[in-house]
């Protein structure tokens, strides 16, 4: 946040406070805030949500989900987009205001970005993260918040980091739940991403339902008075997930009433109650539990926000914005460009890829062919068009002749797999000279705390890796009926299409869920349009793989940093179809943050691409346990046919050093060696991806 219109919203802030009753302050620390007539406040609702684009509004730009944005790694590609959604939200907002609508999803508080680190692949949350790695997830946390607040006087919108902390699932028990971590882990793999985005100047921060090492998330001594306000000295808002404070009573049991759970929260420093549990703040006053200083603290966090907001200014900040930039030419675009980085080729045997014009008859087949909400995700508005991957298909392909089948259910259910739509598919596959199977997931089996059980999913998380048995027997009968299979699979997190389709697939992408153009993207990169370049976010593992339980928040056993168990595909993996070679590398500059390299690199193919370069660093220390390798720098490069190019790479410093068992971050006292290529210096990488990285040693 600009620091002089920070000052200047305080003072404003402060000013229409001092005019408050106690109660009326209370009535100001809900989400749903009432108007006060008298003093001429408009009634103001803080729920909002932008997750991939404003959301759950009508219509909106729907971008790719959160980890298909991660794909990308790219975060001046997340800024644009952050950039983009904050420009619709001050458009809807415009108009919003001029209808007199201040209801729900119509404010500019969003409660996004999603910076939770996806430990555990089968979170049924992950998909709203920007993965496994504490720096990309710092790296495009920042750059969304940034993209979404601007860097004028005022916020264009004001972005909120959730959830804090140490917190990603399982669902069914997030309420209840004391998650246990080490100091350790906590900051180095939970916190730095947090800290990041408040040292990006994040308007708010959500607490989690969860308790950590004992205290509810949203009243916590250690993570908000200790290091959240006092260590990170972070002066924007605080709001609790939806019902969190509610939780302390009745889920944990930290207190004995909902009375003193309000007022337990309001003293940590909770200065908004997403639920309504603080309207027992009312007998909290009466009763002593609070006094007036403390509503008066936690109702000038909030106004300064609505006043960074320019609520209250005589001519409104962005107010000439218009409804037409909401899903624009120029956002579609973006939208586009975003969804075809985000794709991730994992296979592609003996190149079979790009299918160029060269099949006249192609088959699109499975359950996620013709499905928008496998294109939404959640969190998510609506489009005004969709192109599914059936429909990208037809466009990009004109001159072939295009035949679509569903083939079977997404899941099982009490009705069955959907064996009724089986022999169509066949037919169509075993006439088509290559099948486009579009398999997958959606929001309404993966997703936030669900009733929903079946074979592989518990309530919103997953139970394994595997596609749904459904969707494998669908993917075994296609490859025994036609010889070239392309299996492209829709889902917010890792997939194991089993042993027989894996091996028997000419090509696999992942899509995670794309946006509302992803089916358009899906078919240009199928067609050699555009080269893929997204890479794995998160690692892939098979679906028997033993993990440790989705509870343990230790990380011992956990993301590539760590993980002891070969993965299917690894963490910043994802082919191409060129050849990019890194040629040279060196540090040219450093100072207390930052390591700068200057990075060699020539594309050896005739495609163009975006090189998604990548830096790790492997160091050891005498006293603790340190991960294999940590990423700790990344960089977009586009690099035309036959293009050799030097680019400056910065690296993050603070993740080139060891994380002692109290927390505090160290220089290793052992050699540093940075691995500087297109991938993970991991030995699966290396096999998979049959391309070289360089190697710097750096001394003490």
């Amino acid at each position: 946040m600009n620091r002089s219109g920070f000052e200047k919203a305080r003072k404003k802030a402060g000013e229409l406070v001092s005019k408050m009753t106690p109660y009326e302050k209370i009535s100001q620390l809900l989400y749903t805030s009432p108007a006060i007539e008298r003093l001429g406040i408009k009634e103001y609702n803080w729920w909002n949500e932008a997750a991939h684009g404003v959301a759950r509004a009508d219509t909106a730009t729907v971008f790719p989900q959160a980890i298909g944005m991660a794909a990308t790694f790219d975060p001046e590609l997340i800024y644009e987009v952050g950039d983009a959604v904050s420009d619709e939200a001050r458009a809807k907002y415009n108009k919003n205001v001029q209808f007199g609508d201040r209801g729900i999803y119509k404010g500019l508080t969003f409660w996004a970005p999603n910076i939770n680190i996806f430990r555990d692949g089968r979170w049924g949350r992950g998909q709203e993260t920007f993965g496994e790695d504490p720096y990309l997830t710092s790296r495009m946390g920042v750059s969304y918040v940034k993209g979404i607040q601007g860097d004028g006087e005022y916020l264009k919108a004001a972005a909120c980091a959730k959830h804090f902390a140490v917190h990603s699932g399982p669902e069914h028990t997030r309420h209840v739940c004391d998650t246990k971590a080490s100091m350790k882990d906590m900051w180095e793999t939970y916190l730095p991403a947090f800290e990041a985005c408040v040292g990006a100047g994040v308007a708010g921060v959500m607490g989690a339902y969860n308790r950590t090492n004992g205290e509810p998330c949203c009243a916590h001594s250690y993570l908000m008075e200790e290091v959240l306000f006092k260590k990170w000295g972070f002066d924007g808002y605080f709001v609790s997930d939806c019902g969190a404070i509610y939780d302390i009573a009745n889920g944990h049991h930290f207190t004995e009433t909902a009375e003193e759970a309000a007022a337990l929260a309001l003293k940590k420093g909770c200065n908004l109650n997403c639920g309504n549990t603080y309207e027992k703040l009312t007998d909290a006053y009466e009763h002593d539990l609070i006094t007036d200083d403390d509503l008066t603290k936690a109702a000038v966090k909030l106004y300064t926000i609505r006043a960074l907001l320019g609520e209250f200014e005589e001519q409104r900040p962005y107010s000439d914005i218009p409804y037409s930039k909401v899903n624009c030419k120029k956002h579609r675009e973006l939208n586009l460009k975003t969804a075809r980085q985000s794709v991730v080729l994992l296979k592609n045997e003996y190149n079979f890829l790009p299918l160029k014009d060269k099949y006249r008859r192609i088959a699109v087949i499975g359950p996620n062919a013709n499905s928008i909400r496998a294109l939404e995700g959640n969190y998510n508005g609506r489009s005004a068009e969709y192109v599914t991957v059936a429909d990208g298909v037809r466009r990009v392909f004109s001159g072939a002749e295009v035949s679509v089948a569903t083939g079977c259910l997404l899941i099982s259910t009490r009705g069955g797999d959907g064996e009724e739509l089986l022999s169509g598919a066949l037919a169509a596959a075993s006439e088509a000279e290559v099948t486009v199977l579009c398999l997958g997931l959606d929001s309404s089996v993966e997703g936030e705390e669900m009733n929903y059980e079946a074979d592989g999913f518990y309530r919103g998380d997953r139970t394994t890796s595997y596609l749904p048995k459904p969707q494998i027997k669908l993917a075994e009968a296609v490859c025994r009926v036609c010889e070239n299979v392309v299996v492209l699979v829709m889902c917010g997190s890792a997939a194991d299409l089993g042993e027989k389709v894996n091996k028997e697939a000419k090509a696999v992408l992942h899509l995670w869920y794309p946006g509302a153009l992803g089916g358009l993207a899906a078919a240009e990169i199928l067609h050699g349009d555009v080269s893929p370049s997204g890479r794995l976010p998160i690692t892939f593992y098979r679906g028997d793989a033993q993990l440790p339980d989705i509870s343990d928040y230790s990380m011992d056993n956990r993301t590539y940093a760590y993980g002891e168990v070969e993965p299917l595909y690894p963490f910043g993996y994802g082919l191409s179809y060129t050849e990019v070679e890194y040629k040279k590398a060196g540090v040219i500059s450093e100072d207390t943050d930052t390591l700068t390299l200057a990075v060699t690199l020539e594309n050896k193919g005739d495609h163009g691409t975006y090189e998604k370069a990548q830096v790790y660093a492997h160091f050891t220390d005498s006293r603790t346990k340190t991960p294999k390798y940590r990423l700790c720098a990344v960089s977009s490069v586009r690099l035309r046919p036959g293009e050799e190019k030097t680019v400056e790479i910065k690296a993050d410093k603070k993740f080139i050093k060891a994380v002692l068992d109290s927390g505090d971050r160290a220089e290793p006292d052992k050699e540093v060696t940075l691995y500087i290529g297109g991938h993970q210096p991991d030995k699966t990488s290396e096999k998979l991806c049959k391309t070289k990285y360089l190697m710097l040693n750096l001394r003490k």
